[in-house]
């Protein structure tokens, strides 16, 4: 399956273009190696999406919700690279699945603004700085949230894990992770919290038949 982008003329502003819920779901279905990593993936980018419509519900906001749910819905696409010809996750190259998902977005003519959701959602964002000390496979640079959108789904994206089996994440038990980063990582994860609030987990907890830690 070969998702297929619409047809935009040159005087069209490509930014503005935000890929539909069918070519979001055909790209996950085009990618995924087999149906467990499709399940994986796809399942939580949906959950991370249902969080973030949860915590703009009722808010005053001016954030774009289209581009936030197709954030939501592709910022973990570059996971299914990291998938051997086996069909086995590489682990220990997980940090890169962000800027494998910019790229693959890239190839598949996704633009830029939905492109970045992969690259600047992991953690709490990552500096150049954090890039260099903690030695990362990954070019260096900055891959941090600058728009609202960005923080919203990096934000959202905090509170579902792929671990085996899937967890929720209390935003008490992701405080205490993120501490062991530095902590300057859990006064960004605070301003998130403070800034966003705190979602309802338990119902989701309870719909998606995942453990809540």
């Amino acid at each position: 399956m070969v998702v297929r982008l619409p047809h935009r003329s040159p005087t069209v502003d490509a930014p503005a273009w935000i890929p539909t819920g069918d070519q979001i779901h055909d790209l996950h279905k085009q990618w995924a190696p087999h149906a467990d990593a499709f399940d994986l993936v796809h399942t939580h980018c949906q959950i991370v999406w249902r969080i973030a419509e949860q915590l703009l519900a009722g808010r005053d906001h001016t954030l774009d919700v289209d581009l936030v749910r197709a954030g939501c819905l592709l910022h973990d696409i570059g996971v299914y690279r990291l998938y051997d010809a086996s069909g086995v996750l590489d682990h220990g190259s997980y940090i890169r699945h962000g800027v494998l998902g910019h790229e693959l977005l890239r190839e598949v003519g996704v633009p830029e603004r939905v492109r970045r959701f992969c690259s600047h959602h992991t953690g709490v964002g990552l500096s150049r700085e954090d890039v260099l000390r903690q030695g990362l496979p990954i070019p260096v640079d900055d891959y941090l949230a600058e728009t609202e959108e960005e923080r919203l789904v990096m934000y959202a994206d905090k509170f579902h894990s792929k671990s085996s089996p899937p967890r929720f994440v209390t935003a008490a038990s992701y405080r205490s992770g993120v501490g062991r980063f530095g902590a300057d990582k859990v006064v960004l994860f605070d301003a998130m919290v403070e800034q966003f609030g705190e979602p309802d987990l338990a119902s989701l907890a309870s719909e998606y038949g995942h453990p809540l830690v």
